[in-house]
Parts: C-alpha cells; sequence; structure tokens
C-alpha cells in the first residue's frame, strides 16, 4: 500500500476557527471605538475635552475665597490666624455667588445649629491625634455650639484656658454645665499675681445673692432661656450657692 503524505500546506481548522473569531472580536472593538469614543478625546491629553468648554458653561454657584476677602478683610484676618484658617467661608457658609452680585439683598447662609459643627467634631476614631472631637450627647447638650466658641476664632475665652492648667476637674464639670459659656472671671475677681502665686493671692468669690440676680432676677437683661427667679422671694434668706452648685447649677427653665 502507498503511504499517503499529509499535506502540509493546509492551515488546520483550529487555526482558521481562532482567526475567525479573533478577526470578529477586533473588528468589533474598533466598530465600538469608532462608536462610543468621543471625537474630541485625545485632543489635550487623556480626556475628551469638549468636558472643558462644557463645565466652563456651567453657571457658577461658588464664589471663591478671594471674593470673601474683599469685603470682609477683618473677619478674614481673625480666620487666618485660628484653627479654622484651612476652611474656605463657602464651607459653612454654602455657596455665595449670588451673594457677591446681590450683597443686600442675598444673605448667605448662617449656621448656628449644633449638627453642623458635629460634621467635623462629634468623636470619630478614624480622625488625626489631637483633633478637637466631643461627645455631642454629654458635651453641652442642648446649647448651640457658637455660644462658647467663635466660628472664626474657635478657642475658649484665654481666661478659661488659663484656670483649667490648674483646676482641671472644675473646668470638666463646667464644660458639660449651662455655665459652660461664663468665662471665670466673670464670677471670680482675680488678681494677676493669682497666676504666678496662687496660694497667697486668692481669687475673690461673690458674696452676696445679688450677684447671682444679675443674671437670674426676673429682671434682669439677659437672654430669655436663662433661668429667672424672683429674687426676693425665691429661697428665703439662704444664698444660692446653699442649693446650687455655681460650676454646674442644675436647673432648667
Amino acid at each position: 500500500m502507498k503511504k499517503i503524505k499529509p499535506d502540509n500546506s493546509r492551515i488546520p481548522k483550529q487555526i482558521i476557527s481562532i482567526a475567525v473569531i479573533f478577526s470578529i472580536v477586533i473588528a468589533a472593538f474598533i466598530i465600538g471605538r469608532l462608536l462610543f469614543v468621543p471625537r474630541s478625546f485625545g485632543k489635550y491629553g487623556h480626556y475628551r475635552a469638549d468636558a472643558v468648554d462644557e463645565i466652563a458653561s456651567q453657571k457658577l454657584n461658588y464664589a471663591g475665597l478671594q471674593a470673601c476677602k474683599t469685603c470682609h478683610s477683618s473677619i478674614n484676618q481673625t480666620l487666618s490666624d485660628s484653627y479654622h484658617k484651612g476652611l474656605a467661608c463657602e464651607t459653612c457658609h454654602g455657596p455665595a455667588s449670588k451673594h457677591i452680585e446681590s450683597p443686600g439683598a442675598i444673605k448667605p447662609v448662617v449656621p448656628r445649629e449644633r449638627k453642623h459643627c458635629e460634621t467635623c467634631h462629634s468623636y470619630n476614631p478614624s480622625r488625626p491625634t489631637g483633633f478637637p472631637q466631643i461627645i455631642a450627647e454629654s458635651h453641652n447638650p442642648d446649647k448651640a455650639c457658637i455660644s462658647c466658641h467663635k466660628p472664626h476664632d474657635p478657642l475658649l475665652p484665654q481666661a478659661i484656658s488659663e484656670c483649667s492648667a490648674c483646676h482641671r476637674s472644675i473646668a470638666s464639670q463646667k464644660s458639660v454645665s449651662h455655665h459652660a459659656s461664663l468665662s471665670c472671671t466673670t464670677c471670680h475677681k482675680v488678681a494677676e499675681k493669682h497666676m504666678s502665686n496662687p496660694t497667697l493671692e486668692r481669687a475673690g468669690k461673690p458674696m452676696k445673692r445679688e450677684f447671682c440676680g444679675k443674671c437670674h432676677a426676673s429682671g434682669a437683661y439677659n437672654p430669655r432661656n436663662i433661668w429667672r427667679i424672683d429674687l426676693e422671694t425665691h429661697g428665703g434668706r439662704y444664698l444660692c450657692w446653699d442649693c446650687h452648685y455655681p460650676h454646674f447649677p442644675e436647673a432648667k427653665k
């Protein structure tokens, strides 16, 4: 019998099938690229060039920090020296482009509620070490943050921070009371020598109930949310601090 020699000139069917599949995939890729890739893609780089014009045509909402500085230079100076110097004005006050166009008619938002500050300062273990954080439920509950902290310079008054260095327990207790916003020197007369030699130069304390009446008497000129009493009949002959601890007064309106 004659041996049949294989025809090496013929391409195997398997190779033809694979080549057909690859051809279809490549053709589909080319057609898809022509259909779906924008014409302006790659004009300025690896992105769609028309996007630049589309973004530029959008209406501006934010005015930018420089626009705020033009009219509010004094506030900007205070802010630039505080811990909030990294915040743009519109971070808290919202988009201000309309305010810039018509300052008298349109006013920016002035956030006064606690939840706004809690966005950054509510306790979160992922925040950097040393970042001021609070537990909102225990830190001056139901009291606006701005009643103690100035938003543009959020540090407590110097007198409070100086006193807390030695009177930490009192400062911690007072910080969650209704008297949290009061500077220590509001009630205590503190001589300059007391800071350097506190044992020899004592801080003065109120001695009469009329002192508390400056804020809490029925006729006192103070915000309505402060608890009021009839100084002549309330407590009789007792002094206010016989019943109420000044650093943590429990009375509520």
